[in-house]
């Protein structure tokens, strides 16, 4: 699969980066499969790591998708992900419903992760976060035209 083949990659580009970004409640996000995968963790070390300091992610920062978010959030990809299916504890798979972090819970996770992937990774997707954020307040203007129409 193209996303696992990115965790091996040295060096990210932002349009790979991108690729894992979706906007939820208005904000942009990144699953908690797919910055673990980046991070070379198991989504599961990785929840167990934020719920350890969980006094250093409010909700603005890491929040668990709704069933509906999650519903939405599976529609936008036209197939299910792998990493978005939930299966019954007999199948093995995701167990629950999924975290999302925000640009700074992405900057708070590098300040708890204990790994060089984990500070470099962090990097770049912060990067790319504001290289999205100033493109999306640049051409506001036309996506609301084009949403208005």
């Amino acid at each position: 699969m193209e996303e696992k083949n990115l965790a091996i990659q040295n060096e990210l580009s932002n349009e790979d980066i991108k690729n894992l970004i979706y906007t939820i409640k208005g904000k942009q996000v990144m699953l908690d499969s797919d910055v673990a995968m980046l991070y070379h963790y198991e989504t599961k070390n990785l929840n167990k790591a934020v719920k350890r300091n969980i006094d250093r992610f409010p909700e603005e920062f890491c929040f668990q998708l709704t069933e509906n978010e999650f519903q939405t959030l599976r529609f936008q990809f036209g197939t299910s992900k792998q990493n978005l299916e939930i299966k019954d504890e007999l199948r093995g798979g995701r167990r629950y419903l999924p975290y999302v972090f925000t640009e700074q819970g992405i900057a708070m996770l590098a300040s708890i992760l204990k790994n060089d992937i984990a500070v470099k990774v962090s990097i770049n997707i912060i990067k790319t976060f504001i290289e999205m954020r100033k493109f999306i307040s640049l051409n506001g203007q036309v996506f609301e035209r084009l949403t208005n129409r």
